[in-house]
């Protein structure tokens, strides 16, 4: 097979663990700057271009799309399978996976479990959305960001309050989600290839953070997870129509709760955590699924 790995550096853990696997599985792989492809839109041909030439041979791709530059990286997954070729993330999954309010209306349409979330437009609704969730403290997170950026905890109504009308006056749009206490400032990565959950960690956070992120100085273990978590992880991810994704759960009274999905996990965490060959995983898994114009997308925005 012929692989193309969209990613923006060639040098980063992941991309060159994906590199190595395809290449030890006798693939052909490229790594593709996202951000220098080109296209040519028409009904007839749809194309990608780099550097001067067409990319029409390669069998399947690996989006590997940053937060910054998700407009962008998803117009260019969509115009491969435009022109059928197989993605393992499409267009239209990392699109929901990016916007948080989104992807959680989508996980509670299937009833996938969620911490008590509420929205809002107006700063007007602060002490209703704030009460809905239970009162204080909540945390308020930004519906774009990633490795813990924009996510905050609210100990009193008077900060949750001022954090609030802050975003607001920012023209940004916000969730308010309960605390759940009993997590004790740690998260479970559940890292899924297709129907399985291939790997986890638990993230702790370090000393005065609640940020579990290990961007943010976070420790991990290697963890094992009941059924029900691993049930919860595979239907996140099959909810928003990925096949691979990095399902962060936290554990509750209730049971497991899906606080994010992301479409573009990092491996190096939970490689070195857990000892397993994740990106190996992933190149089998494509090996064995990607067909020429097997998409669920067809072109759909």
């Amino acid at each position: 097979m012929k692989i193309a790995i969209l990613s923006r550096n060639a040098k980063l853990y992941s991309t060159r663990r994906l590199m190595e696997a395809a290449f030890k599985r006798g693939h052909k792989v490229e790594v593709i700057d996202t951000l220098s492809c080109y296209m040519n839109i028409t009904s007839k041909k749809p194309m990608v271009l780099y550097k001067k030439q067409k990319l029409d041979s390669f069998d399947a791709i690996i989006p590997r799309i940053g937060a910054s530059v998700t407009f962008y990286g998803t117009a260019v997954v969509r115009q491969f399978e435009m022109m059928k070729v197989y993605s393992l993330n499409e267009s239209v999954s990392i699109s929901r996976s990016r916007d948080k309010l989104r992807s959680l209306q989508i996980l509670s349409r299937k009833g996938v479990g969620l911490p008590v979330t509420s929205f809002a437009h107006s700063t007007k609704m602060s002490r209703d959305i704030i009460r809905l969730v239970g009162g204080c403290p909540v945390v308020i997170k930004l519906i774009e960001g990633t490795q813990g950026i924009g996510v905050i905890l609210a100990e009193t109504n008077k900060t949750a309050e001022s954090i609030i009308e802050a975003f607001r006056t920012l023209d940004a749009y916000f969730l308010v989600q309960e605390f759940i206490d009993e997590a004790k400032g740690s998260d479970i990565r559940c890292f899924v290839v297709g129907d399985k959950v291939v790997a986890a960690m638990m993230r702790t956070a370090k000393p005065g953070e609640f940020r579990s992120n290990l961007h943010r100085g976070g420790a991990a273990v290697e963890v094992k997870l009941t059924p029900k978590e691993r049930k919860t992880a595979v239907e996140a991810a099959k909810a928003l129509g990925l096949n691979m994704a990095g399902v962060d759960i936290l554990r509750s009274k209730r049971g497991p709760l899906v606080i994010e999905v992301n479409s573009s996990p990092g491996l190096e965490g939970v490689e070195k955590v857990t000892g397993k060959d994740i990106a190996g995983m992933i190149i089998d898994f494509i090996a064995s699924n990607a067909r020429k114009g097997k998409t669920k997308t067809k072109g759909r925005g």
